[in-house]
């Protein structure tokens, strides 16, 4: 995937994961959901996926991956399709030449008149404390390695359309509905450093749709990302995906015309539950939007290695 401006392009889609993607079934196999110390999602599988070795070393002038990186990506897919088929099932793989460890897979929805793109990364870094080597790495090949838990990052994102070339999927136009999220620098020399707002807008979003005193962090199920408020997911499977295109679909319809506002408001003053926007805001949120968050719970706990960690309950 190449990001340039606010559009996602698409690669090289590769017929034979794709055509395994299509194979995959109705049923559903149970998995927990949590996040890391540091914040990363992370499904917890029922049965170990190994992982087979990836060429660190990558030109990402290339528009398609190498025979040996397509067959070690489908045997993954395989597994993954077998682990937790609900994952991916009705999604589609294209070649992002700049994250080879990181695939996309996709699905278009539409909501009236707007396109939401559904984008799922699947994280194949080795991580020491999650992970057992089966094989070690070298300065060209990551380790082979098998492990139980997939880190993932599941994202709604709103489009203006989707690119096409002969009547190809080439590229992806996001809808910007955030002018700017910059709001200055500090530091100085190679001390400087910028200073955005995306942190404060994605806490801003996620609470205002969140029932009052409802603490989910390190959960946000709205954020601020590719200057627009896209919507992180928990619910994976083709159900909870489509039930959840409508949520950003009215959240995007509630904040637009009060955007202006809130950018403004967040360049004076980080987020606060008590500034005006908020509170005015808050108050015009209808009742029955909070359901769909009315049962989630975040449990915090200690690992194996006494590492804090969060467990996703609904």
């Amino acid at each position: 995937m190449e990001q340039i401006s606010n559009e996602i392009r698409v690669g090289f889609a590769d017929q034979r994961i794709n055509d395994l993607l299509e194979s995959i079934g109705a049923e559903q196999r149970p998995f927990q959901r949590h996040f890391s110390q540091s914040e990363d999602f992370f499904i917890q599988l029922e049965g170990a996926l190994a992982v087979p070795h990836f060429r660190i070393h990558h030109d990402v002038r290339l528009s398609e991956p190498s025979p040996e990186y397509a067959a070690g990506l489908t045997t993954v897919t395989a597994q993954v399709a077998r682990l937790a088929p609900q994952l991916l099932k009705d999604l589609i793989y294209f070649f992002d030449p700049a994250e080879i460890l990181r695939p996309c897979f996709y699905h278009v929805y539409r909501v009236d008149e707007s396109l939401y793109l559904y984008l799922l990364r699947v994280d194949l870094m080795m991580r020491a404390t999650e992970a057992t080597v089966q094989e070690k790495g070298t300065n060209d090949l990551t380790p082979a390695f098998v492990t139980r838990r997939l880190f993932l990052e599941p994202t709604i994102i709103p489009l203006e359309e989707v690119v096409l070339v002969n009547g190809r999927v080439r590229g992806f136009r996001i809808r910007q509905t955030i002018s700017q999220t910059w709001i200055g620098e500090f530091g100085r020399g190679y001390f400087q450093q910028g200073i955005w707002m995306d942190a404060d807008l994605t806490r801003f979003f996620s609470r205002l749709f969140l029932p009052a005193g409802r603490k989910t962090y390190p959960y946000y199920p709205y954020h601020c990302k590719y200057k627009t408020v896209c919507q992180s997911l928990i619910g994976l499977s083709p159900a909870e995906r489509a039930a959840a295109v409508p949520q950003l679909h009215r959240c995007l319809g509630f904040l637009l015309p009060s955007m202006d506002r809130i950018q403004a408001e967040m360049e004076r003053s980080s987020f606060s539950e008590e500034m005006p926007v908020f509170q005015e805001l808050k108050q015009s949120v209808p009742a029955e939007w909070y359901e769909a968050w009315r049962n989630v719970r975040v449990q915090s706990y200690l690992n194996g290695a006494d590492m804090k960690e969060f467990r996703i309950d609904d």
